[in-house]
């Protein structure tokens, strides 16, 4: 052995020295990314919601989200749906799951009637637990 390695075996053995800036920044820039995603995952159709006092959703329950945009079109999830074929993906929901909760997403511009029919469908699959979604005030 040579008398570098005698006197390090001595102090303590070697030393490894780790740079971690480099996964900090990394762990950062990963931290950014989902904040800025986020909100985009949750609900990409845009509608204006109604203002009004609401109840808080219980988040451990499965839930279907039916949007109506301000256009009218029908959206079940993300999915683009008629009314004829809502009927019958909703009947299929409530038979896979009979507890499944309805949320309804309507735009403030469309009309009562669209948002009624809604109801309706719901009513006659047999839907236990519907909701009509709003923001606070």
């Amino acid at each position: 052995m040579s008398r570098r390695s005698r006197a390090r075996a001595r102090r303590g053995g070697t030393k490894a020295d780790i740079n971690m800036n480099s996964l900090i920044d990394l762990t950062f820039i990963l931290l950014v990314v989902f904040i800025v995603t986020l909100p985009t995952l949750e609900q990409t159709i845009k509608v204006a919601l109604p203002v009004g006092k609401a109840q808080k959703q219980d988040d451990k329950k499965k839930s279907l989200s039916i949007t109506v945009d301000s256009t009218g079109k029908l959206f079940l999830g993300e999915t683009p749906v008629v009314m004829e074929d809502l009927k019958a993906r909703l009947a299929q929901a409530v038979a896979e799951d009979p507890e499944v909760s309805v949320v309804i997403r309507g735009d403030v511009r469309v009309g009562y009637g669209d948002v009624y029919n809604i109801v309706n469908i719901a009513k006659n699959c047999n839907v236990k637990h519907l909701g009509l979604v709003s923001k606070e005030k």
